[in-house]
């Protein structure tokens, strides 16, 4: 069993709380999500919120004894995100056993960032925000700098979709990276494939949020570049047809 706990949360309510595995399994709170190898509660201690996801076994005997667990996925690129300096929700404690090997059990405790919403719910809402010119220019460019920091370090998040990136309700707004479980590094024409994939992502709803206009000014956002060149018809070409070729959901 391993688990590690950020020091700065070691002392008080929360180093109680949060000691070890058997403590977080033992917690009780708000359900958030539940599926059949995981689920999400929220938790206050002393006035602070916290969202823990908790994982069981997950797959067949050879999954659990050589496959990643979707929990190490799950802290290891949001503590990979904060190395970088992308901003994601503070990573408290994390952790799992195996047995005989095999994963057994798993957790990640994260803290709640405050004041904040996803993409999508802001676009199922129609916030008014996403027709301000401004506000939207400094979030298509936070997300634009972040999927490329990625993608330059060979990276794809590989479920890049509005609803896993949080933006606050401050007046310069920030954005926040979450859940991101299957992200991993690639290369060659895999890399490609998969970064064609976070884009396709990202448009997905943002051809519904966005008009064309502002959803080709991403995409030069994203690539640093005052123009369209053969290469990025190609891959805007790409993606497109990405999604096109996947049953709707």
């Amino acid at each position: 069993m391993t688990w590690t706990l950020d020091p700065q949360y070691a002392g008080g309510p929360t180093g109680k709380a949060f000691a070890d595995l058997d403590a977080v399994f033992a917690l009780q709170g708000k359900q958030i999500t539940q599926d059949s190898i995981s689920e999400v509660i929220y938790v206050r201690i002393a006035d602070r919120g916290y969202y823990v996801k908790r994982y069981t076994a997950e797959g067949g005997w050879l999954r659990r004894l050589i496959g990643r667990p979707r929990i190490k996925g799950e802290w290891r690129n949001l503590l990979l995100f904060r190395g970088w300096g992308i901003r994601t929700a503070p990573v408290v404690g994390y952790g799992m056993e195996r047995r005989w090997g095999a994963f057994h059990r798993g957790a990640m405790i994260t803290e709640e960032v405050y004041g904040t919403q996803d993409l999508a719910r802001l676009a199922a809402n129609h916030d008014p925000r996403l027709r301000n010119p401004d506000w939207l220019r400094q979030v298509m460019r936070q997300v634009a700098d972040a999927t490329r920091l990625m993608h330059e370090r060979r990276f794809a998040h590989n479920d890049l979709k509005w609803r896993n990136i949080l933006v606050d309700d401050q007046p310069s707004p920030r954005i926040y990276m979450i859940d991101c479980p299957t992200g991993t590094f690639w290369w060659g024409p895999l890399l490609e494939h998969r970064k064609n994939k976070d884009l396709a992502c990202l448009d997905k709803l943002g051809k519904s949020a966005l008009s064309r206009t502002q959803r080709l000014r991403f995409y030069l956002m994203y690539t640093g570049k005052p123009r369209l060149e053969q290469e990025d018809r190609n891959r805007i070409r790409l993606v497109l047809g990405h999604m096109a070729r996947r049953p709707h959901k």
